[in-house]
C-alpha cells in the first residue's frame, strides 16, 4: 500500500500550487487525497473531497455559505469540515502525512486540520504567516510552519523551490525508515527554567537511575501548554512540577504566558504530582526597553538582550502561592508541594539580584494557608531549589507517588 498525503486547501485561488506539489509528491511515489476548502470560485481540478462534502462536515450546506458571503463565518465552517474529515482519515489509517498551503486564512483552516493529528504524525503548512507569531496555529503541538517567502500566489523562481522543498520534506517524512524500539520506561514530565537548571538536571539523572524517562520542557509559555496537554493526554506516570514560572506571567503578564489552565492537568486527570516553586519570583518580558512603563521602576533584571525578568512583589506573590495551592488541593490524585526555603530561583538566593524574604515569605504563607486541610502532601526545606538535596527530596517524593509507597520522611 502506497505512502499517502492528505492535502487540505482551496483549489479557487491556490489550484496552480498544489497541482504542482501534488505532481511532486506523487513523482516521489506519494499518493495524495486532496481536500478542497474552497467556497467561491471554481476549482482548478477535481479533489477527492470536494467542497461540498467539507461544508456537509462542518455542518453548513456550501450553498448556504455562498449565500451569505460571509468569509469569517465560511472560514469556521470549512475550519470544522476539514478537521473532522482529516481526523477520519487517520483513523482510518488512510494517510500518513498531512500537507498545506496558503495565506492567514488557508493556514488558519489547515492548522485547524493538523492540530489534533498525534504528535509525530508528519504535518506541514507552507504559509505567508510562518515569521511571525504562530501561537494561534501551532498551539502546543508539533505542527511545522515553513515561510512562503513570497505569497503563495502562482509558480515563480521562488515559489517553485518553496514549495518543492515542501513536498521532498512531506515524502521524506513519510517514507522515513522505522524509529528504533526503545524501552517502554514509564514517562516523567519536568518542568525547567534557566534559573531551576540545576535541580532538573540533578532530578533529571536520579529518576533515570530509578527506571523513568523524563521529558523536560522550558517554561515559556508553549512549553507549559505542551506539558499540560501530555499529561491530559495520559502521557505520564509522574509529573516533577519543579517550575512554575509561568504563572507569573499569567498574573501579571508577562510574555511566558500558559494560560489559566496551566498547573491543572495533573490534579484533573489524577497523575502524580509533586510541585514546587521555581522562578515564581520573576516575571519574564523582551528586551529591556519593552518592558510596559508601569514596569520600568520595578526590580528588574537583564538575563540576556532577548529577556528582562521582573522580581514579583510580596502582594503578587501572595496571589501565586494561593493560586497553586488551590490547584494542587483541587488533585484527584497522590500529590505534594515541597517549599526551597532558601531560594526559589539562581538569583534568589542571598546576594541575588532578586533576594527578597519578605516577597518569599508571602508565597510560602500562602501556600501553607491554601494547602491547610487538604489531602497534599506539603515538605519544606531549608535549602534553596537549585540545592542536590531538594532535587534528591522531590524525586524521592514523586517515585514514592507513583509506585504508592508512604511518602518519605525528608531530614532537612
Amino acid at each position: 500500500m502506497p505512502h499517502r498525503v492528505v492535502l487540505v486547501g482551496s483549489l479557487d485561488t491556490k489550484s496552480d500550487e498544489y497541482r504542482f506539489v501534488l505532481d511532486r509528491l506523487q513523482a516521489a511515489g506519494i499518493a495524495t487525497v486532496m481536500v478542497d476548502t474552497g467556497v467561491l470560485g471554481s476549482p482548478g481540478f477535481q479533489p477527492e473531497v470536494d467542497r461540498a462534502q467539507v461544508a456537509e462536515a462542518g455542518g453548513t450546506a456550501l450553498s448556504e455559505l455562498v449565500e451569505r458571503a460571509d468569509r469569517g463565518a465560511a472560514l469556521a465552517v470549512m475550519a470544522r469540515g476539514a478537521a473532522a474529515i482529516v481526523s477520519e482519515l487517520h483513523a482510518s489509517g488512510r494517510i500518513q502525512g498531512a500537507l498545506a498551503l496558503g495565506g492567514t486564512g488557508g493556514t488558519s483552516i489547515a492548522a485547524a486540520a493538523f492540530r489534533d493529528l498525534p504528535l509525530g504524525f508528519p504535518k506541514l503548512i507552507v504559509s505567508t504567516a510562518a515569521s511571525g507569531n504562530t501561537e494561534a496555529y501551532v498551539g502546543e503541538t508539533d505542527l511545522i510552519l515553513a515561510p512562503s517567502v513570497v505569497d503563495v500566489a502562482g509558480i515563480n523562481r521562488i515559489s517553485l523551490k518553496i514549495l518543492a522543498n515542501a513536498a521532498a520534506a512531506m515524502a521524506g517524512m513519510v517514507t522515513a525508515a522505522p524509529l528504533p524500539r526503545i524501552d517502554a520506561r514509564p514517562l516523567v514530565a519536568a518542568s525547567m527554567f534557566g534559573v531551576t537548571t540545576p535541580s532538573v538536571t540533578r532530578a533529571r539523572e536520579r529518576l533515570e537511575e530509578l527506571g523513568y524517562e523524563v521529558l523536560v520542557f522550558h517554561m515559556t509559555g508553549s512549553g507549559g501548554r505542551a506539558m499540560e496537554s501530555l499529561i491530559r493526554q495520559g502521557f505520564f506516570a509522574g509529573v516533577l512540577d519543579v517550575t512554575t514560572t509561568e504563572l507569573a506571567d499569567h498574573l501579571v503578564g508577562g510574555v511566558f504566558d500558559a494560560g489559566p489552565s496551566r498547573l491543572t492537568a495533573a490534579a484533573e486527570t489524577g497523575t502524580p504530582q509533586v510541585v514546587s516553586v521555581g522562578a515564581l519570583d520573576m516575571v519574564n518580558f523582551g528586551p529591556r526597553d519593552t518592558v510596559p512603563a508601569e514596569f520600568r521602576d520595578r526590580n528588574l533584571y537583564v538575563h540576556n538582550s532577548s529577556v528582562t525578568l521582573m522580581r514579583t512583589t510580596a502582594a503578587e506573590c501572595a496571589e501565586l502561592g494561593a493560586e497553586l495551592a488551590r490547584k494542587v488541593a483541587a488533585s484527584t490524585g497522590p500529590a505534594s508541594v515541597l517549599l526551597p526555603l532558601g531560594g526559589i530561583s539562581a538569583i534568589a538566593v542571598p546576594g541575588g539580584p532578586f533576594y527578597d524574604p519578605s516577597a518569599d515569605a508571602a508565597l510560602f504563607s500562602a501556600i501553607r494557608s491554601g494547602l491547610a486541610g487538604s489531602s497534599v502532601h506539603l515538605e519544606e526545606l531549608d535549602v534553596s531549589v537549585n540545592d542536590p538535596a531538594f532535587a534528591d527530596a522531590m524525586v524521592d517524593t514523586l517515585h514514592a507517588h507513583i509506585t504508592r509507597l508512604p511518602t518519605p520522611a525528608q531530614t532537612l
